[in-house]
């Protein structure tokens, strides 16, 4: 696969993208959180193993795979993996009551359930039905830990490239009728996201900073066309000011997606002015309304450009304010 031509196709294969970026930067990081980093070789191999077992467990075209727990390196891993098998993304709202979980699971169709050891907890006594539950943690009980599940070192899985109406992911939105509805996204749309509207934004060199669960779609929107340019994404795990203005300045952070109250968080912290934030390329912002005046603080302050999208879960950007280009209509 010639990489840079694929990505100029009206539509591809994002799992292919991630074998091929294995080879073609093998040594150079894709992932990291705050315990461990991983070559674009290693999530490619890691990736390709997960993919392996599902299918060896039978996982059928387009199926989800249930994903429910803190933000990191296994969470994203399965993610991709699932996508790579032909199976897709289920990933779950840990704020989610119990109950809602179960019917979340229920209504996936999903047979199997990557779950760290806390979500775990929360769900004991809570009937799951008859679904195959490894640990992104470590063992508990009889359920195996993800990386004793996966299949062998060097093992392969049979992988068909996807039709752009084949599911991608399920993202799990309540809106405002507080009852869980499942939102499917297909290969064709995220393939759009990832490569189309947005693939100038994107490249090889980019390095997101990703402090936003990765469950919801607002992170979703930066976290995958970072991997499907071959880029570099630190995941944190929970929101930290001065943890992520640590990892901003040390990883030459050049994208990130924020909500409001982070935006107000970080500007607001005393020591924001003492950190390097010159790598900035551009700072997304959406979730909830963005103050006129923060915006311009965010302009002043803080290199690089600011865009904020409204859009929909269901429907993807509707409306876009790329406030660097435009200053005189922040309130808009």
């Amino acid at each position: 696969m010639h990489i840079e031509t694929e990505l100029e196709k009206t539509f591809g294969d994002f799992g292919a993208l991630i074998g091929a970026w294995g080879a073609e930067k093998a040594t150079e990081p894709a992932l990291a959180d705050s315990r461990t980093q991983l070559t674009w070789r290693e999530v490619a191999e890691l990736t390709a193993r997960i993919a392996a077992q599902l299918q060896r467990d039978d996982l059928q075209p387009g199926q989800a795979v249930a994903i429910l727990g803190a933000s990191n390196i296994q969470y994203a891993l399965v993610y991709l993996a699932a996508i790579r098998a032909g199976g897709c993304a289920a990933p779950l709202t840990t704020s989610a009551a119990p109950a809602q979980l179960a019917a979340m699971l229920k209504d996936s169709g999903a047979m199997h359930l990557f779950v760290d050891a806390a979500k775990l907890a929360d769900l004991e006594g809570i009937a799951l039905g008859d679904i195959k539950i490894i640990m992104l943690d470590y063992a508990v009980g009889v359920h195996p830990a993800l990386a004793d599940w996966m299949a062998e070192e060097g093992a392969t899985f049979s992988a068909v490239p996807p039709a752009a109406t084949d599911p991608f992911n399920i993202i799990y939105s309540s809106g405002t009728t507080g009852t869980p509805k499942g939102i499917i996204h297909s290969h064709g749309m995220r393939w759009h996201q990832m490569a189309g509207g947005f693939k100038s934004i994107y490249s090889h060199d980019t390095r997101s900073l990703v402090s936003t669960p990765l469950y919801s779609n607002t992170t979703l929107a930066v976290f995958l066309p970072t991997i499907c340019h071959g880029g570099f994404a630190r995941i944190m795990e929970k929101f930290d000011a001065l943890a992520y203005l640590g990892h901003a300045q040390t990883d030459k952070t050049t994208h990130t997606m924020l909500v409001p109250v982070q935006y107000q968080r970080l500007l607001a912290h005393a020591d924001f002015g003492n950190y390097d934030l010159s790598s900035f390329i551009v700072k997304f912002c959406t979730s909830a309304p963005f103050a006129a005046e923060l915006k311009a603080d965010v302009l002043k302050r803080w290199p690089g450009g600011l865009v904020e999208i409204y859009g929909m879960t269901e429907g993807g950007v509707v409306c876009m304010l790329q406030a660097h280009h435009h200053p005189h209509k922040l309130h808009t």
